[in-house]
């Protein structure tokens, strides 16, 4: 009788790890940043269908890079969760940081049970009355969640990007300032020597988080606003 074959603990969890960490690597990027009047979330994405930002509910946002199968299932029980919650009790029992715990259980459940980890990376935005209010957490496959302040950047080319940004990043700046700035960090070489690349406006997806805005602050920016927002003067 041959001698089963034993993999430890260490290296399963390694293993997985590995698996989704390429997985997301390979997506395309997604910003999101503070500016004067709230979130702005920006993303490389061609598909006028396929979003990688949504709303969630009156003050919350979504926003995935990885698998898009996995991370819309996790979008739509967020969606569930934040309905039911906001019924049974009040919609302002609805928090963008018991959404992210509610994640971050799911995430960490599929890693450790299941043979094949989720390739996504979350972020869940609430914007609140005051810049201090507003809220940012970060999810990775593993169910590990960071309380993120300013801005926060995922998948693909994520360190140029990051650093692009903690150099420039105003979190008082108006909209079009901090979509502009969005917009020339997502196009950052990937290595040193390597030319910038550029993005199309109907290759960007981009929304907001408005604190300006009555109860429902979500709002997307699409065609003539994004293009006028892009092109304003700095």
């Amino acid at each position: 009788m041959s001698t089963p074959f034993y993999m430890s603990p260490e290296q399963i969890m390694k293993d997985k790890s590995d698996y989704a960490r390429k997985g997301i690597a390979r997506g395309r990027s997604v910003l999101a940043l503070q500016y004067a009047d709230g979130i702005l979330f920006v993303g490389e994405n061609p598909s006028n269908a396929l979003h990688k930002i949504s709303e969630i509910y009156d003050r919350i946002a979504f926003a995935a890079v990885g698998k898009y199968n996995e991370f819309e299932t996790l979008r739509l029980a967020g969606v569930r969760y934040a309905d039911l919650r906001g019924y049974q009790y009040d919609r302002r029992d609805v928090t963008g940081r018991g959404l992210a715990n509610a994640y971050a259980q799911s995430l960490g459940a599929i890693f450790t049970e299941s043979s094949k980890p989720y390739e996504v990376e979350l972020v869940v935005a609430e914007v609140g009355s005051t810049p201090a209010d507003d809220q940012m957490y970060r999810l990775t496959y593993d169910g590990s969640v960071a309380d993120e302040h300013g801005f926060v950047v995922m998948g693909g080319n994520s360190d140029p990007i990051a650093s692009y940004v903690r150099e420039r990043h105003d979190a008082t700046a108006p909209l079009a300032q901090a979509l502009q700035l969005a917009v020339a960090a997502l196009v950052q070489p990937v290595a040193d020597g390597t030319e910038a690349r550029t993005i199309a406006g109907t290759d960007l997806e981009a929304a907001v988080l408005d604190r300006t805005r009555p109860r429902r602050a979500f709002k997307r920016l699409l065609d003539a606003p994004l293009e006028k927002l892009l092109e304003a003067k700095k």
